[in-house]
């Protein structure tokens, strides 16, 4: 019976040539990009290329992401259209993200490597191909090659202390995110935070998505002009948001890890301007923290993370009259402890 596969020398590609490379240092680790295609490698640079080169103690790892271009050509009405949702899978030893037979992301953690396959019809969609297999490799394989905590959240800091901001879709973070910028705070992400086993949280602060009513409270703001200049994308469900490239916004970057000082669930209720936070016991906490966070709950480390978690602050921030309200609310979470006056 004859073999399906090429039986010429390379049959899988081993030996074909990749000349193009980029090393940058992301989430504590040390990528090396190559790939047999400048296109492919201009994605990476627009996900990740400009951030601060954030290590999380030690040694940085060195994990190996390979990009390959493959010659699939779709009709032009097919690739026209916006390709089919992610779908994951899971082998021995291996996680896979998957478009289609011809677009897919292979991460094996314990060889601290990654396969990206592209199709040339799908370049056609950057957004979806930057998004959900480039920054899928990546987040994935760092995660498990380093054994981070992925969470679903947004974390603002200064001076290395930091606050994570989780919340149901529609409670506000991005929007409160945003205010935190504009007064001064920094950005560590919008949307992923990974905690590293000694507490540390690292992320990727290169775009910030907003939806236009975000801008409801900024009127002639020129952050508001700014944001309205940038590119708009559309997730799967349909929603348009802004997308503002960070690394050009001028707001502050989380130059380093940042240490969790309070953790601050986001409400949709309506609060007293002079009374936002609201203080949570330890098992409401947990409550919480596993209903919002059911991937990240299902990890190894995800016992260590909430052990890590025993003597931080936690609240519920509650809707003020304006989100600079209650961006004045978490500044003060961020203040050092005072220290008492020595006894005469």
């Amino acid at each position: 019976m004859r073999s399906s596969v090429n039986q010429g020398a390379d049959p899988f590609g081993e030996q074909a040539a990749r000349p193009h490379h980029r090393n940058l240092q992301l989430l504590g680790a040390r990528f090396h990009f190559e790939s047999n295609s400048a296109r492919l490698l201009q994605l990476v640079d627009q996900a990740f290329a400009g951030l601060p080169r954030h290590r999380l103690g030690g040694r940085s790892p060195r994990l190996l992401v390979r990009l390959q271009l493959t010659t699939r050509q779709q009709r032009a009405a097919a690739a026209a259209a916006a390709p089919p949702p992610l779908n994951t899978y899971a082998g021995p030893g291996f996680l896979c993200g998957a478009i289609d037979q011809s677009n897919l992301a292979v991460i094996s953690p314990a060889g601290r490597s990654a396969l990206v396959v592209v199709s040339r019809d799908m370049l056609r969609h950057a957004y979806h191909l930057r998004y959900e297999l480039i920054e899928f490799a990546v987040y994935v394989l760092a995660a498990r090659a380093l054994q981070l905590v992925p969470l679903h959240a947004a974390a603002v800091g200064r001076q290395g202390r930091g606050l994570l901001l989780m919340g149901d879709s529609g409670a506000g973070k991005s929007t409160i995110a945003l205010h935190c910028l504009m007064q001064g705070l920094e950005i560590l992400s919008e949307d992923a935070v990974f905690v590293a086993p000694a507490g540390a949280a690292t992320g990727i602060a290169n775009f910030f998505h907003l939806q236009r009513r975000g801008l409801r409270f900024l009127r002639d703001h020129a952050g508001a002009r700014r944001i309205r200049s940038s590119p708009i994308i559309r997730r799967r469900s349909g929603v348009e948001k802004y997308e503002v490239d960070l690394r050009r916004s001028g707001y502050r970057l989380a130059s380093a890890p940042l240490s969790i000082q309070a953790l601050v669930f986001l409400s949709k209720r309506r609060g007293d301007d002079d009374r936002l936070l609201v203080p949570l016991a330890a098992r409401q906490r947990a409550a919480r923290l596993t209903a919002l966070q059911p991937y990240a709950a299902g990890q190894q480390g995800w016992r260590r993370f909430e052990n890590s978690l025993a003597g931080v602050r936690t609240f519920e921030l509650r809707r003020g009259s304006h989100p600079a309200v209650a961006v004045a609310a978490l500044r003060s979470l961020l203040d050092p402890p005072k220290r008492s006056a020595p006894r005469a």
